[in-house]
């Protein structure tokens, strides 16, 4: 196994081993505090542009499945790990990390101090970085000359090129449904797959779409169109939607100002539902502003309270970027409220059928303490009587 070097905007430098494909790649510098669910954060769109720090010691070692991938490709540029699990083991798995990274052609490091890095970027906050296994002296070069992450906007870069039906696309790319998948298990209560009824049409506004979205909401009986995300409000109504859902995506909200002016346009026309950029679209659109975290929410473990009820729930999230509610209109509200730092984790609407959450509801491995979401969203649209 060849050297590789990480390279940090500071000066910082760690030794450790070449892991999967060789080169330099560079990016923003974020970790996650997750125990499982590599794969799943390896292509999620959300990663787009960064490169992965993992926490937790040994990764790899329940090996890679096809079925849980959340798009089809590695999303982040690199990956940054303390040890790549030497064997994997699972009913399930059809080969092994380092395999899965080199055949996708994944520069990644291990053998790195994780805990020292994470106190870095926590000290100082998210920097750029350089994964090498070239010469230290070119990837400090390299770091100084990347641009920055903020004001690029990533999520265009990871959007759908085209319209397409979700449930063709899975059945032309052999995707398995949510029920068979074992990491979606509890994806839908009992009583909603019962209670199904006439399936809910629902566009879907890709800024980095993750595949356990239109799984959790076909689970919920409703027949998903996929947008890209330029696509105008009278794309989106021309569908005739009984819902509209604004997807996660990497990058800075700041960068949307064409999607909030289309967002806006559909507020009070069809019921209305964001998750995490689309959250943030959402809150633009009804007068919020948004700013950079330090280091970002990304974990599985983050407590949320629910503001109408009371009730505390575990939540997956993966953001950069947070809302502003100071300027948000008189017309809206805050829902939902991260409890460690106090920061907005949802919105909703007095008078329209509108919700946001800054969160990840269709998380998986999981948690999937706030799945019901997805069963609220599809109440909503029953409320509003499938305006088209």
């Amino acid at each position: 196994m060849s050297s590789a070097r990480l390279v940090l905007a500071d000066g910082g430098v760690f030794e450790g081993r070449a892991v999967g494909a060789t080169g330099s790649v560079g990016g923003e510098v974020v970790f996650n505090t997750s125990m499982t669910g590599y794969q799943e954060m390896l292509t999620d769109p959300s990663y787009a542009g960064q490169l992965l720090t993992l926490t937790y010691p040994m990764i790899g070692n329940y090996g890679v499945d096809t079925a849980v991938e959340e798009s089809g490709q590695i999303q982040p540029r690199g990956l940054i790990v303390r040890e790549v699990a030497p064997v994997s083991s699972h009913p399930l798995s059809t080969s092994d990390l380092a395999t899965f990274l080199a055949e996708r052609g994944v520069v990644a490091i291990d053998g790195v101090d994780t805990r020292a890095i994470t106190r870095r970027i926590r000290r100082h906050g998210v920097m750029l970085g350089v994964i090498t296994t070239e010469r230290v002296e070119e990837a400090r070069e390299r770091v100084q000359s990347l641009p920055g992450y903020d004001g690029i906007d990533w999520a265009s870069q990871v959007s759908t090129a085209e319209q397409y039906a979700w449930e063709s696309f899975a059945e032309k790319h052999e995707l398995r449904p949510a029920m068979e998948s074992r990491s979606n298990k509890a994806i839908v209560k009992p009583e909603r797959a019962e209670a199904a009824g006439s399936p809910k049409r629902v566009a879907l506004i890709d800024g980095g779409v993750k595949r356990n979205i239109m799984r959790s909401l076909v689970a919920r009986n409703c027949e998903v169109t996929v947008l890209p995300i330029d696509a105008n409000a009278e794309e989106v109504l021309a569908l005739r939607p009984d819902g509209v859902l604004w997807s996660p995506g990497p990058g800075d909200p700041q960068v949307q100002n064409a999607q909030v002016e289309e967002t806006r346009k559909l507020i009070g026309r069809v019921p209305l539902f964001g998750i995490c950029l689309g959250h943030q679209v959402i809150a633009r659109a009804l007068g919020a502003g948004t700013f950079k975290l330090p280091f970002g929410h990304r974990g599985g473990n983050h407590p949320v309270r629910d503001e109408r009820t009371g009730t505390v729930t575990i939540t997956a999230q993966n953001h950069g970027y947070a809302v502003d509610p100071e300027r948000l209109a008189a017309s809206a509200a805050v829902s939902h409220v991260n409890l460690n730092d106090g920061t907005v984790e949802g919105l909703s609407m007095r008078d329209e059928p509108v919700m946001t959450i800054q969160y990840h509801s269709e998380a998986s491995p999981g948690p999937l303490d706030s799945m019901d979401m997805f069963d609220r969203f599809v109440e909503m649209m029953d409320s509003a009587g499938g305006k088209r």
